[in-house]
């Protein structure tokens, strides 16, 4: 490893990390109602933790410096920044590694936990990549790149959903997604098995699903291609796992419109110039299989 790896990785490694939390996602789901509370003004809330989040940037290191995100305020106090940015730049290796944070949540054991998953996942990645680089290096040089970053898909009065994409590229790219969906008015994780009665879900979607796919590529000059049968496709262009079924934790997210968006990583259900692909579900749908219509509708 050279100079220039051994000052970053430094860097990184002095950066510190909560260790306090030793508590899962579950535990605040059983605690996640509001308790009501006299509030400041916005104003001064909104002052307070800027305050707060400059000060804390005086103390992070040039190369990883903590930014705040150009993300709009959820609600009137809970925002979303980036804790930090993780940078390689050196020939054909490069690492840009952004880690977000959710701040101001009343529920501290939900915030911490999410915030301690997105930090333990950046610091894993880099962890990860220093080292490929020194093996590549030392095997005769090659391409090696991670792109880490998050956006928020919903931001409004009841939903804050976050996805966090990471495209790892080495001869070609493949990207991965995860999601987290907030309800705000009652700071809890919404998790998709638990907006169905029971896990017929699984089945009714997952047949939605496989109708949208056979629909789009029945389309004329449609470019898009699906693993599914009944799609006229034949048995070369099958994988071995063509979809059939999407799984009870499935990546999804729940759009401004209320509607349920399930997702599916790069290669996952489709040729790799697909990418990532997204399925709305219609609510008609699903509406005898859904607890109530309060985020979904």
């Amino acid at each position: 490893m050279d100079e220039k790896l051994k000052e970053l990785e430094k860097q990184y490694n002095e950066i510190p990390i909560p260790k306090e939390l030793d508590f899962v996602v579950e535990n605040a789901l059983k605690q996640g109602k509001k308790k009501k509370k006299n509030r400041a003004p916005q104003w001064l809330l909104g002052s307070a933790a800027a305050a707060m989040l400059l000060t804390a940037g005086l103390n992070v290191s040039p190369a990883m410096a903590r930014t705040l995100s150009e993300i709009p305020v959820v609600g009137s106090v809970v925002t979303v920044l980036t804790w930090t940015e993780y940078e390689v730049a050196e020939d054909t290796y490069d690492a840009n590694i952004k880690v977000p944070s959710i701040e101001n949540l009343e529920n501290k054991e939900l915030s911490n936990a999410l915030n301690e998953k997105y930090r333990s996942e950046g610091k894993a990645l880099f962890d990860k990549f220093i080292p490929d680089v020194g093996v590549i290096k030392t095997n005769g040089g090659g391409v090696l790149g991670v792109d880490s970053g998050y956006e928020v898909k919903t931001d409004n009065d009841q939903i804050l959903s976050i996805g966090r994409y990471t495209t790892t590229t080495i001869a070609s790219s493949s990207t991965v997604m995860h999601y987290d969906t907030i309800d705000k008015k009652n700071e809890i994780l919404i998790t998709l098995p638990m907006l169905f009665k029971d896990d017929n879900y699984i089945k009714t979607i997952s047949e939605n699903i496989k109708d949208q796919m056979r629909e789009q590529m029945a389309i004329p000059n449609s470019r898009k291609v699906y693993w599914v049968k009944g799609a006229g496709l034949s048995d070369e262009e099958f994988m071995d796992n063509d979809f059939s079924s999407i799984n009870a934790d499935q990546q999804f997210y729940i759009s401004d419109k209320g509607k349920l968006v399930i997702s599916f990583d790069e290669y996952e259900v489709a040729p790799g110039y697909m990418g990532v692909v997204e399925f709305e579900i219609p609510t008609d749908v699903i509406k005898n299989d859904l607890v109530s219509t309060k985020y979904v509708h």
